[in-house]
């Protein structure tokens, strides 16, 4: 924060508090009988941290302390953070880091945004929600990959303006995995038999269960190779790199100094370069304020609830559909 902004803010602080001040003094102590003097005392007292928290707010929104906002995308990208009961979700959740992104947009203080990812990438459509509201972000955006940015959280970073890693940073994994787990044997050797009753030739397609028929296969390697086209594409798009040259990678991770010369990063350095990088792009000095989720000590007994009854729901329909397993992507 610039010593300007800090004795505007100061100045318009202190006046504000001052006008409270004055003005609680003459309600509750100058104007009443002497009667009520003592109560007038203690209502001052009571109305003195409301003062100081409007005084704040407007010198916060008159000289604003940041002029960069910053998101983190950290673990798995999933639409929902999860967790154990009880304890602090983990994982980067696209959801609420939508909203971080919407509520800087929306703060004019915010003129950059600064997206810091360490994730090994997630799910698909989650993925791609954080990419296009960084996209949307009116500013410039910077992404920062501090350990690892891969899978999903490269398209995360393929969406904003430009890209920054660490010279040993793992980056890159420009691909589309699906997995399953086939029981079909062990169930054979315990003399379970698969039985499932359905509406569709697919419909089934890829349970644990039984084994997969060749076009099954077809159909579902079918599914990923469009998912990967599809990332492919957005990927030659914001990088201004031919598909050949996407599709060269094969999906393979480099570290930092690789992936500048393959043009999947534009610059190498510290977190120090980087607000430099944006001191120079705004021209002023550099304040940066980190958005995180907003959740309610309510907010998250109620999720821990939700994931004790999904987790039974879930482990019900295991055992009667056997449903459990799915594909997962990136």
């Amino acid at each position: 924060m610039g010593t300007v902004t800090r004795i505007v803010r100061f100045l318009v602080f202190s006046t504000v508090l001052a006008l409270g001040t004055v003005a609680g003094w003459l309600l509750f102590y100058r104007l009443p009988e002497s009667l009520l003097e003592l109560l007038g005392i203690v209502l001052l007292l009571l109305a003195l941290p409301l003062v100081v928290r409007v005084a704040g707010g407007i010198a916060e929104s008159v000289a604003p302390g940041y002029n960069v906002a910053e998101v983190a995308v950290k673990g798995q990208i999933t639409r929902e953070r999860g967790g154990s009961i009880g304890s602090t979700p983990v994982g980067a959740g696209a959801d609420e880091i939508v909203e971080q992104i919407e509520r800087a947009d929306a703060d004019g203080s915010a003129e950059a945004l600064l997206v810091r990812l360490n994730t090994p990438g997630g799910e698909i459509v989650p993925s791609e929600d954080i990419k296009l509201a960084a996209e949307r972000f009116d500013g410039p955006t910077v992404a920062y990959a501090t350990d690892t940015c891969a899978s999903g959280g490269y398209e995360i970073a393929s969406g904003c303006d430009e890209i920054w890693a660490r010279e040993g940073s793992i980056v890159g994994s420009i691909g589309v995995i699906g997995s399953r787990v086939t029981a079909a044997e062990l169930a054979e050797k315990l003399g379970l038999e698969y039985e499932q009753l359905t509406a569709g030739e697919y419909k089934d397609a890829g349970v644990p269960l039984k084994d997969l028929e060749e076009h099954e296969r077809e159909y579902l390697q079918g599914l990923i190779d469009d998912y990967y086209d599809q990332f492919v594409t957005d990927v030659a798009d914001r990088r201004e790199l031919s598909r050949e040259e996407i599709q060269g990678t094969e999906a393979r991770v480099y570290i930092g100094t690789e992936a500048m010369e393959n043009g999947l990063v534009d610059e190498l350095g510290t977190r120090e370069d980087v607000e430099q990088s944006l001191e120079e792009r705004l021209g002023a000095e550099v304040a940066i304020r980190e958005f995180e989720p907003e959740q309610r000590l309510t907010q998250r007994l109620s999720l821990g609830a939700q994931r004790l009854a999904y987790a039974f729901g879930a482990g019900v329909a295991n055992v009667v559909t056997g449903e459990g397993q799915r594909f997962r992507f990136r």
